[in-house]
């Protein structure tokens, strides 16, 4: 377990995926472990999802889009630390000013979105590779999400790791491990939110990643759930594609 000071961005986080069909990507992460835990029209319609230890935002919008998103009580503070830093936060229309919305784009133009916190979100409390008992990994029993696992990170593909972590230094994240093998790869986090960060093209676009050291259980079960894509036959290490068009890496801890 690591210890960290108050994430700098705000103070609570979830990853933002815009969906053009709400109901439907409701059903599919109710079968990877998933609950619903709000919704609402204002200011467009959204559920919030979370397996315990993950926050999912689902917004209606027919345009795919992920975004690391961090909902703050002092954004203009925020804002204007950042920009002390060096790092822009792009203010976006919004259609109501009482929720205020900014983006900051990564060298690859990922998006990372600051918004106004709103009353009732809260960061879940179940355990993620962040904070668990390095000798709970490998019991499936102590997984709060039992369909998926453990929430690993949410893996960036970079153009040069070490610039993508000065950047994310800059946003108040340190390093947690760094390799060069199979390629430059970093996991960074600031106590709320876990990121990797991957010197490959072997992706394109962010993330989610599991990690189970019973995956190949959890994958078969997911595949006979319907889950997977007639070519998706891998039984360990397997990826998943949403109804969003968005991937869900489900990957085996240890060898």
């Amino acid at each position: 377990m690591f210890n960290f000071p108050k994430a700098k961005l705000g103070d609570v986080t979830a990853i933002t995926i815009t969906s053009a069909d709400l109901e439907k990507s409701l059903n599919f992460y109710k079968q990877l472990g998933f609950l619903e835990l709000y919704r609402a029209d204002f200011p467009f319609p959204w559920i919030q999802i979370s397996d315990g230890a993950l926050l999912i935002m689902l917004r209606q919008d027919e345009n795919p889009y992920i975004a690391l998103t961090y909902y703050v009580k002092e954004l203009e503070n925020v804002v204007s630390e950042l920009k002390q830093v060096g790092i822009e936060a792009k203010h976006l229309p919004t259609p109501n000013p009482m929720i205020q919305r900014y983006l900051i784009l990564t060298d690859e133009g990922h998006n990372i979105t600051l918004v106004t916190f709103v009353e009732g979100f809260s960061q879940p409390l179940g355990p993620t590779m962040l904070n668990m008992q390095a000798q709970d990994y490998s019991n499936p029993d102590k997984y709060v999400n039992k369909s998926c696992g453990m929430f690993g990170e949410f893996a960036f593909p970079i153009d040069n790791l070490e610039n993508s972590i000065a950047f994310w230094e800059k946003l108040g994240f340190r390093s947690l491990s760094k390799r060069v093998s199979p390629y430059p790869w970093a996991i960074l986090s600031d106590g709320l939110s876990i990121v990797g960060l991957h010197q490959t093209k072997s992706f394109v676009n962010p993330t989610i990643t599991f990690f189970a050291s019973d995956m190949k259980a959890k994958i078969e079960k997911l595949k006979n759930d319907g889950l997977f894509g007639d070519s998706e036959n891998r039984d360990t290490n397997n990826v998943i594609t949403t109804p969003e068009h968005q991937n869900i890496n489900l990957f085996k801890l240890g060898m």
